[in-house]
């Protein structure tokens, strides 16, 4: 995430690199393994056994996420929580058995821990070394030259830049403005036709597959940009909404929702839920859309399934995550340890954007953060991360709590990948193969629904 996400210069400076450098990662799909650091006794992880799926992009095979047991399960002391394996990207419902278990202290009274307790207790203990037991490690094998690239320049240049710039409701126009130039420099994504929708106090997007004019009712994937909630528009994303339609073969409804320093983070949130009554409202079948996001958009697209629960609207069909903020507490991240490996984004940052977007009277509400919604009502989520990324910390926490909230999840570490490596270089090897993890993710999930009839 981070508010002036300048790795996008190079996708926009550079367009179609990463076609002429090398050829396709290797084969995916090793477990994470523990680091030489001792893990403390507290927690005693099992890998998940391997399950074959191949994808869009013909991708060997991987592991999946752990998926939660009933959140009411009561554990006796001293006992180990088992938690079922999620659901395969394609058909979410199905289960591999894996189980992370966690030893609770001896008491003389009957133990009822309460499962998201458990679920924080147990990612505070790993804070300061890798984690064994969740997410799955994709392309542990070599990266392209592309990737490597991008990985270089985020850290000889990008990093840097970002850690010394300060980050100011008057630096945060310029910075939009610089961006959204680049964006422009960049030829427009070929296979696909544009169709502008103006709603009060923003505007969207909707990308279609050229030559597939398929109603909105067929299914749709409502797209929310990253960028920081300061930078980044329809322009800087057009690329990687074009992979998704050309993939999905579906609509992707982009949406420019207001930002910093004009607006708060409450107010992106209204803009995007905004979008997503108007998918309602115009014929869309809510259990044949899906909500995607990279970054700032990542924590929207959890937002707005939250607002829509609480609001009585009926939720999407899947969530999508691709690099999320998703916990605006930068406290709990001081100590973990991708605050240092991170290729570019600096904590700091992360802090300053709080601090303008949702810091009242020097306080953030918990509740603001997806993290801490009640996540029992949520659809099937996909999360993808770099291995090494910051926002790492956010997405196991929230693995964790789906899990104990019984939500199926999975989570993709990608190794040797920056933040949002998806919508930076998303004609890069390893970009294609994720953007083709998640739109076989998005078909499993329209798919299971039935197109609604016209009248």
């Amino acid at each position: 995430m981070v508010a002036i996400r300048f790795g996008e210069v190079l996708g926009h400076v550079l367009p179609g690199t990463s076609a002429l450098l090398a050829p396709a990662p290797k084969p995916f799909g090793r477990r994470c393994r523990p680091t030489s650091r001792a893990i403390p006794a507290a927690s005693q992880p099992v890998p998940a056994a391997a399950s074959q799926d191949a994808t869009a992009q013909a991708i060997p095979a991987r592991t999946s996420q752990a998926v939660p047991a009933s959140a009411s399960q009561a554990v006796p002391a001293a006992a180990s929580l088992a938690v079922p394996a999620a659901a395969s990207l394609a058909v979410p419902a199905a289960t591999s058995q894996t189980a992370v278990h966690v030893d609770l202290p001896a008491t003389d009274e009957p133990a009822h821990p309460d499962p998201l307790a458990l679920a924080d207790s147990a990612l505070t203990q790993a804070a300061t070394v890798d984690s064994a037991d969740i997410g799955t490690v994709m392309n542990p094998g070599s990266r392209s030259l592309s990737a490597q690239a991008l990985l270089l320049a985020c850290r000889a240049m990008i990093g840097p830049l970002l850690r010394y710039t300060p980050i100011t409701p008057l630096t945060m126009p310029v910075a939009r403005a610089a961006v959204d130039t680049l964006a422009r420099l960049r030829p427009e994504p070929a296979g696909v036709e544009r169709e502008q929708v103006q709603l009060p106090g923003f505007r969207m997007e909707i990308v279609r597959p050229a030559g597939a004019r398929r109603s909105l009712r067929h299914g749709a994937v409502l797209y929310l940009h990253g960028g920081g909630f300061v930078i980044c528009g329809l322009e800087t994303h057009r690329p990687v909404v074009a992979a998704l339609a050309r993939r999905t073969g579906l609509p992707v409804v982009s949406v420019d929702y207001r930002q910093l320093p004009d607006a708060r983070i409450q107010d992106s949130i209204e803009d995007c839920l905004t979008a997503y009554r108007w998918l309602l409202t115009h014929g869309a079948n809510p259990k044949r859309i899906v909500i995607a996001g990279d970054s700032a958009g990542g924590f929207l697209s959890f937002a707005v399934a939250l607002r829509a629960v609480a609001d009585g609207l009926p939720t999407p069909a899947g969530l999508v995550g691709l690099s999320p903020l998703l916990d605006l507490d930068h406290v709990a991240k001081q100590s973990y340890v991708n605050v240092a490996r991170d290729a570019y984004i600096p904590l700091p940052g992360l802090q300053r954007i709080v601090h303008y977007g949702a810091e009242l009277d020097g306080l953030v509400d918990p509740a603001l953060s997806p993290v801490n919604g009640p996540l029992a009502g949520l659809p099937p989520v996909l999360m993808i991360v770099g291995e090494d990324e910051l926002l790492r910390y956010d997405c196991e926490l929230m693995a964790r709590r789906l899990t104990a909230a019984g939500v199926p999840n999975t989570l993709e570490l990608w190794r040797g990948q920056v933040h949002a490596f998806t919508s930076i270089l998303p004609g890069m090897p390893e970009s294609r193969a994720a953007l083709g993890r998640v739109a076989r993710f998005v078909r499993g999930r329209i798919d299971e629904q039935p197109a609604a009839r016209s009248a």
